[in-house]
């Protein structure tokens, strides 16, 4: 197993943002985005590392960047370190599949969430008034029940603290009507493919998230893509409504922490070995399921 990545220092080059997950560094005019092997929950970012995460996520999103690239741009430039500027080459070998050099855009301040099964704070809001993000759904649902049609859900994007769900009439406000109504149904018809996809490879993606940004006019895709961090991935096989579900996803991690006494409020403890290494197995299956590849090593 590898030796995972905490923090990136990459002296020379400005940081730009820090994230939970990602460093975001400057480089010219372009901005690289290296995925960490950190890993966050209940807006903590925990001590433990996941072997393989960072790789995981990158390479996914490199896939899936490229499967719907005719679905809207992105903002994706080189994953390869051989094309990276010269700038960075003294850094390759801890950059290598876990970096990405993308075009810098204008961020769209939502978070655009699509949901296709009720689950998560989905299924909390439902049970309480019957609707999720100011959209009515048929009554009788169950836990983890197939939406007839999927439904975009956004929230706000916190930089601290919980997203909050809102409503599209929010996001008209907060964006205007028009890139709204594109950005909604750009992420429904991202979500309809790729879900139709992973069906086919013997999973169920519940539900996902977006980010988009500005490229001049033009809408673009950014961050990450259908990832275990921005998704839900369930087995198909063991798929039954009426329960939570088997995920190959962050939520194991989330499930383990529910059953500690960590009261959230303080700072999270470590992971035991047996569930770093069990999620980092989890993130290694869901990526050789989707992409049919096994080389992340």
């Amino acid at each position: 197993m590898e030796h995972p990545i905490g923090d990136i220092e990459l002296p020379g080059l400005p940081l730009f943002r820090k994230g939970k997950v990602r460093d975001v560094f400057e480089v010219g005019d372009k901005l690289l985005i290296v995925a960490t092997d950190r890993i966050s929950a209940f807006d903590w970012v925990l001590p433990s590392l996941i072997p393989y995460k960072g790789k995981v996520l990158t390479q996914l999103s490199k896939f899936w960047f490229d499967f719907v690239g005719l679905v809207v741009p992105n903002h994706l430039l080189a994953t390869e370190t051989k094309d990276f500027p010269p700038v960075l080459a003294p850094f390759a070998d801890r950059l290598a599949k876990r970096s990405m050099l993308v075009k810098r855009t204008k961020v769209i301040p939502v978070e655009c969430v699509v949901r296709g099964y009720i689950s998560g704070s989905g299924w909390k809001e439902y049970q309480a008034t019957g609707k999720v993000c100011g959209i009515k759904l048929p009554k009788g649902l169950q836990e983890s029940s197939q939406i007839a049609e999927p439904i975009f859900t956004p929230s706000t994007k916190a930089e601290k603290g919980h997203d909050v769900n809102i409503s599209f009439k929010d996001v008209q406000k907060e964006i205007g009507r028009e890139l709204a109504e594109k950005v909604r149904e750009t992420s429904l018809e991202l979500y309809r493919k790729a879900a139709f996809h992973a069906v086919s490879k013997g999973i169920i993606i519940a539900d996902t998230k977006f980010e988009f940004g500005l490229d001049g006019g033009d809408l673009v895709l950014i961050d990450e893509v259908f990832t275990p961090d921005s998704s839900r991935f369930w087995p198909l096989a063991l798929y039954e409504p009426g329960r939570s579900q088997l995920s190959l996803d962050k939520q194991f991690v989330r499930d383990y922490l529910e059953t500690t006494t960590w009261d959230k409020a303080s700072p999270p403890p470590g992971l035991p070995g047996e569930i770093v290494a069990k999620t980092s197995q989890k993130y290694l299956e869901i990526y050789r399921a989707l992409t049919g590849l096994d080389d992340i090593a």
